[in-house]
C-alpha cells in the first residue's frame, strides 16, 4: 500500500481511468487518498492521447526513470528496482527491456509505474548485441495483456568469434524460444553492428533501420523467413533516422543536425513519400544537437536528446487517420521544486496502468 500512496496524484488518477465502474467503486473504499483520486480521474485514454513519455538515463547510476504527463505537462521521477536497462518496445502497457550491464542479451518485462518486473527465459544461443523485434496480437477483451512474440536476429557468439545466423522467436503464450529462420551473414553483420533495438511490424513484415555507411531498412518477412532491403530517402545525408508506425503504415523520421527533419511513409511496400516536415522554429530548438533520437507510435512522435533540453512532438489530433500537429514539450529541469541532474536518455511511450508482467 505504501507504494501506491506515494504515487503522484495525476499518475494514480490516470491509472484509475482504466478501471471498470465496479472496480472503481471498490478502489474508492481503500483510503481517503484513493477516494479523492477516483472522483477526479481524467477521461479514459480512448478519448485522448494516452501515451506518456518515459525517459531512462543512458548512464543510469541511480535506479530511476522520468515520465512526462502529456495532459498536465508535468514530469515525475520513478524508482526502478532494476539494473541499468535499455527500452526496446512497448507491449500493451508494459516495457520490454534489455539489461545493459550484461554482455549477452538478457530481456525482461516491467511496469515502471508499479515497479513490477520479470525476466524472459534465456535464448537457446547466447549472443551479444543482436537486433530485437516485437509483434503483438491484442485480444479484444483486454488490450493491456496482448499475446506477443519477440524476434532476435544477428549478434555475436558468446566468445565473439562469429556472427549468429539463426533467428530465434519467443512466444509469450508458451514462454519459450525456438529457431524460426536464418539470416544471411552480411545481414547478420549489419544487424549486429549498425542496428538499434527499435523495430516496427507492419502486416507480416518486421522492419529495422540500419546505419551501415548510409541508412537503409531491413525487413524480415515472418511468414516465409525471407529478408529484403529498402533504400532510405536522403540516406547519405541523414544524421539520425528512426522507424515509427504512423496511420497504420511504416514511417521514417530522419533529419540532419543543424538542419531540418522530415517524415516519410512507405507506399506500396517500395516507395517513400514525404508526408510532413518539422517546423523550422521548432527544429532549430533541438536539431543542432548531435544526439537527437526519436520514438513514436500511433499517438505521436517525440524527437529528443537529453532530459533537460526539451522535445519536439508531433501528435495525432482526431480519430482515425485524423491530422498531426507539431509542438514543444519543456525538458525536465525540476520535480517538486528540486533540481534534476541533466543526462542523456532513451525514450519509450507507455500508458500508466496496473498491468503486471507476471500476467503473461
Amino acid at each position: 500500500m505504501s507504494m501506491w500512496s506515494n504515487l503522484p496524484f495525476d499518475l494514480l488518477a490516470n491509472i484509475f481511468s482504466y478501471l471498470s465502474p465496479d472496480s472503481l467503486a471498490r478502489a474508492r473504499t481503500v483510503c481517503r487518498y484513493w477516494h479523492t483520486c477516483s472522483k477526479h480521474y481524467p477521461l479514459p485514454p480512448t478519448t485522448t492521447s494516452s501515451s506518456w513519455f518515459l525517459a531512462l538515463p543512458i548512464r543510469n547510476h541511480r535506479p530511476c526513470c522520468y515520465v512526462h504527463n502529456p495532459v498536465l505537462q508535468k514530469w515525475h521521477q520513478l524508482t526502478l528496482p532494476l539494473p541499468p536497462i535499455r527500452p526496446i518496445a512497448s507491449i500493451g502497457s508494459l516495457l520490454l527491456f534489455r539489461v545493459t550491464n550484461s554482455t549477452t542479451l538478457q530481456l525482461g518485462l516491467c511496469n515502471p509505474f508499479t515497479r513490477d518486473f520479470r525476466y524472459l527465459p534465456r535464448l537457446h544461443v547466447a549472443r551479444t548485441n543482436p537486433a530485437v523485434g516485437v509483434t503483438t496480437s491484442e485480444p479484444s477483451n483486454d488490450v493491456r495483456f496482448p499475446q506477443f512474440r519477440v524476434y532476435v536476429a544477428g549478434g555475436m557468439s558468446e566468445g565473439g568469434a562469429t556472427y549468429e545466423t539463426d533467428v530465434e522467436m519467443y512466444e509469450s503464450r508458451l514462454d519459450t524460444w525456438r529457431v524460426v529462420g536464418s539470416t544471411p551473414v552480411e545481414f547478420s553483420v549489419r544487424l549486429t553492428v549498425w542496428t538499434p533495438n527499435e523495430s516496427v511490424c507492419i502486416g507480416n513484415t518486421l522492419y529495422w533501420v540500419t546505419s551501415a555507411r548510409a541508412y537503409s531498412v531491413m525487413g524480415f518477412e515472418l511468414g516465409n523467413g525471407r529478408w529484403r532491403e529498402l533504400g532510405v530517402p536522403m540516406a547519405e545525408t541523414l544524421e539520425f533516422a528512426t522507424l515509427v508506425r504512423r496511420n497504420g503504415a511504416l514511417a521514417l523520421v530522419g533529419g540532419t543536425c543543424g538542419g531540418s527533419a522530415c517524415v516519410w511513409e512507405l507506399r506500396d511496400g517500395h516507395t517513400w513519400g514525404l508526408v510532413d516536415k518539422v517546423p523550422h522554429e521548432l527544429g532549430s530548438l533541438l536539431l543542432g544537437n548531435k544526439s537527437v533520437k526519436c520514438v513514436g507510435n500511433e499517438d505521436g512522435v517525440y524527437l529528443y536528446s537529453d532530459l533537460g533540453c526539451g522535445m519536439v512532438v508531433c501528435k495525432r489530433v482526431g480519430v482515425g487517420v485524423g491530422r498531426w500537429e507539431w509542438g514543444w514539450v519543456d525538458g525536465c529541469g525540476y520535480i517538486n521544486g528540486n533540481k534534476v541532474h541533466n543526462c542523456l536518455v532513451r525514450g519509450a511511450l507507455l500508458s500508466p496502468t496496473l498491468a503486471s508482467p507476471v500476467a503473461f
